[in-house]
Order: C-alpha cells, then structure tokens, then sequence
C-alpha cells in the first residue's frame, strides 16, 4: 500500500499543471491548449502550451505525437489580431510551446490547423483570459502612470480653457454673468479632478 502511494505521489509530481487547459479531439487524436504560467497577466513573460496524444496500448493510457506540428500552423487570435506562432518542442514526447507576453487583458484563442498523421485539423480552442497586474499585484499599485498623466492632461487643458475667456466691458452685464459662470464651472472641474489625483496618488493603508 506504501509503494503504491509513493508512485501516486511521484506520478502527480510529474506531471504539470493544467488548470485552465482546454482538450479538443481530431478522430483519434487529442490537442490540449493552455497557458505555461496561470493565471496569465499582462507583461508577464508567459507560454502557450500544447500536448497532442493518441490512445495507447493500454487502456486509458495515451502516448504523445512526435512531431505534431510538422505539418501544422498554430495562429493566436485577439480580437480581430492575428499571430502565427513559433512552435518549440519539448523533450517529453507530445508536449510543446510558443512564447508570448500578454500586452492587454482578455480573451485569445488559438486556431490550430494542417494536418497531422494525415488527419486534416482545423480547430479554433478557446484559452483562459489575460487579467490584468492588479490580481497579483501586492502590496496594491497607488494608481497607474497612465491615470496620473491623464489627469495632468485634463488640468492643463482646463487651465488653458480659463486663461482664454475673454472678460468684456463693465457695460455688458450678460456677458460678464456668461463668463463669471464658465469660470466658476472650470474651476470647479477642476477641483474634482485635482481631488481625484490626490486620491489616485494617495497609498493604499
């Protein structure tokens, strides 16, 4: 009973993980698809991973295809993005990968197409979606570059709008109200916006 819990154990050891992994079958052939790395997250250096098998002798027991994508083309799709992939194969038999980095969140999927053994494939397999920094992040970011600089561009732009409002003649009541009232209102904008800032660029406790 011993032994055969510690050839469980090494089994389980050995073999990688597949959390997210999607399977889709050709006749008698199997392609798995999924990240190296899960969850993936934008910027971080990732693999799309492939494990391509047939049943074996044994029953329940699948042996890994060499050479798979001799005769295959794998392309990622994003939207309406295309990247034929760089396969590399892995030492173990069936097993293969491409390197990306994951520049926006969302879903890929990969088409795989060609042949294979002469079997003709042309299946589209859906993988896990890109999330952002945030779900690793630790300790949490106190606001992104981009959402800093954004504001910056929002005050500058305002401030510009307020030095360019043409003040008239004393005589003119109702263009001295119509101006008073776009000052009031710029300014108040303003206020928001720099209040925001000091929120965004506040640490988190």
């Amino acid at each position: 009973m011993k032994l055969e819990l510690v050839l469980v154990a090494v089994l389980c050891a050995g073999m990688p993980a597949a959390w997210a992994h999607t399977t889709v079958t050709v006749e008698q052939y199997s392609i798995e698809a999924g990240w190296g790395l899960e969850p993936p997250v934008v910027g971080v250096r990732n693999t799309f991973v492939f494990h391509v098998t047939e049943p074996g002798d044994v029953p329940g027991v699948t042996t890994g295809i060499v050479d798979a994508f001799r005769d295959m083309q794998v392309v990622a799709t994003y939207g309406g993005l295309t990247k034929v992939l760089d396969i590399n194969s892995d030492p173990r038999p069936g097993y293969y990968s491409a390197d990306v980095i994951p520049t926006k969140t969302g879903s890929i999927s990969v088409d795989v197409t060609g042949v294979l053994n002469g079997v003709d494939v042309d299946v589209l397999i859906p993988i896990e979606d890109v999330e952002s920094t945030a779900l690793l992040d630790f300790p949490p970011r106190e606001g992104s570059s981009q959402d800093v600089e954004a504001l910056k561009a929002a005050i500058t732009s305002m401030q510009a709008d307020i030095a360019n409002i043409d003040i008239v003649q004393p005589d003119r009541s109702e263009d001295i109200a119509y101006n008073l009232a776009i000052l009031s209102t710029s300014l108040g904008v303003s206020a928001v916006v720099l209040s925001v800032l000091a929120l965004v660029r506040r640490p988190t406790p």
